[in-house]
C-alpha cells in the first residue's frame, strides 16, 4: 500500500491553502473531502450571504480573489473562487470521500473511508469548526405546526412569508437573517431573541473597511495568547455592519434569551412571550471530531488540543480553527499564514 507524505482532511479554504504549500514543497499528498464539489459548503449557504472581508483580503496564497478590491464577494463568488483555485494549482482532491475514522496503527496514521483505507505519515485536519448545527433543546416544546429551520438550511424569506417569525441568536447570522426577514414585505412580525447583547461595529470607519484598520494596526495578526489577542477574544460574537439601531428601524422586536417553548408560544428570560409560526435557529455549530480515535488529542469539549496547529500526537495537525494562532486564523484571506507555518513543520518531518 502506498503511504502518502500527508493526508489533508477537508477541502475548504484551509485544506486548499495548505495544499498550495505542500504542492510547492513537492510533497506527496491528497486532500480528502466528503462534498461532491469544491466550494460546496459556501454554495449551500443562504442566498444573500456576503463576506465581511473585502475581496482584497479574501484571497488564498498565489491567487488573488477576482473581484474589485473594496467589494464584498457573494457566497457563490467564494465557491467559484475555491473551485478555480483548486483547478489552477491542480491540487489532488478526492471528492465524495468522507473520512469515518482516523487511527494510529502499527502502519502509521490510518484513515478509513467508505471505499478505501489510506495510510499517511502525517495528517492535517482542516474540516473547520462548523460541522453539526446546534439547536437548543427547548425547541422541542414547539408544536409540529411551527416551522423550524436552522440557519444552515435557510436560503431566503420565501417559505416564511405570511408567518410570524422568531429568530434565535444574537450574532452576525441572527442579525442578518432577522433584518432580511423583517425587510421582506411578505413576512409577518419578526422577533429576535438573544442571550447576550453583543457589541456592534460598523463595516467601514472613516471611509475605510474594518479589516483595513485591523490589518494596518496589526490586530488581525495578534497572537491569541498576547495581551491584544486576549482583549480581542473578549469581543467574540461582535456583530459587523449592523447595529441595534438597524434592528429598531426594521421594526424587529428584540427579546432576551429564549427560555421556553409551548406549542406556538415562545417565552423569554424577561417573562415576556409571543406566539409564532416559525423559528430560525441562528445558534451556530459544534465541532465533530468523534471520527478521530487517537489517544489524548481531544479536550473535554471535543476540540483538538494543539499549539499553533501542532497536536500532542506525532504527525497530527489541525488548521483553520478560530484563534488557532491569531485573530484571523479562521478567515478566508488569513488562514494562509497558519498554513505556511504548518507546511514548514510538515516538511521537516517528512
Amino acid at each position: 500500500m502506498t503511504v502518502l507524505d500527508v493526508a489533508v482532511v477537508g477541502g475548504g479554504q484551509a485544506g486548499l491553502a495548505i495544499g498550495y504549500h505542500l504542492r510547492a514543497r513537492g510533497l506527496d499528498f491528497e486532500i480528502l473531502d466528503g462534498a461532491d464539489s469544491v466550494g460546496h459548503m459556501w454554495r449551500t449557504r443562504w442566498d444573500s450571504l456576503r463576506l465581511f472581508t473585502p475581496a482584497q483580503y479574501a484571497g488564498l496564497p498565489g491567487l488573488a480573489f477576482p473581484a474589485a478590491p473594496d467589494t464584498y464577494p457573494t457566497k457563490d463568488q467564494v465557491a467559484d473562487y475555491l473551485r478555480t483555485y483548486a483547478s489552477h494549482f491542480t491540487l489532488p482532491i478526492r471528492l465524495g470521500t468522507t473520512v469515518t475514522e482516523l487511527a494510529v496503527t502499527p502502519a502509521g496514521n490510518t484513515l478509513t473511508t467508505a471505499a478505501s483505507v489510506i495510510q499517511a505519515r502525517q495528517v492535517v485536519v482542516a474540516t473547520g469548526p462548523f460541522q453539526i448545527p446546534v439547536t437548543p433543546a427547548c425547541g422541542g416544546g414547539f408544536s409540529s405546526e411551527v416551522l423550524q429551520l436552522h440557519s444552515s438550511c435557510y436560503r431566503n424569506p420565501e417559505p416564511l412569508r405570511g408567518l410570524q417569525v422568531l429568530v434565535v441568536g444574537g450574532g452576525n447570522s441572527g442579525f442578518q437573517l432577522a433584518t432580511e426577514l423583517a425587510t421582506d414585505p411578505g413576512v409577518g412580525a419578526v422577533t429576535l431573541a438573544s442571550g447576550t447583547r453583543n457589541a456592534c461595529v460598523p463595516q467601514r470607519i472613516l471611509g475605510r473597511d474594518l479589516f483595513w484598520w485591523q490589518t494596518i494596526t496589526g490586530l488581525i495578526s495578534a497572537p491569541a495568547d498576547s495581551r491584544r489577542g486576549r482583549w480581542l477574544r473578549r469581543g467574540e460574537g461582535t456583530v459587523i455592519g449592523l447595529s441595534h439601531r438597524d434592528l429598531r428601524r426594521a421594526d424587529i422586536t428584540v427579546r432576551p434569551r429564549l427560555t421556553s417553548a409551548n406549542r406556538r408560544r415562545a417565552g423569554f428570560a424577561d417573562g415576556s412571550s409571543v406566539e409564532i409560526d416559525a423559528v430560525v435557529w441562528a445558534t451556530g455549530y459544534r465541532r465533530d471530531h468523534t471520527w478521530i480515535t487517537v489517544d489524548n488529542v481531544l479536550d473535554h469539549t471535543g476540540a483538538l488540543r494543539h499549539h499553533r496547529g501542532v497536536t500532542p500526537a506525532t504527525g497530527l495537525y489541525v488548521l483553520g480553527q478560530p484563534w488557532q494562532h491569531t485573530t484571523g486564523s479562521a478567515l478566508l484571506g488569513f488562514v494562509q499564514h497558519d498554513a505556511a507555518y504548518l507546511a514548514q513543520r510538515l516538511t521537516r518531518r517528512t
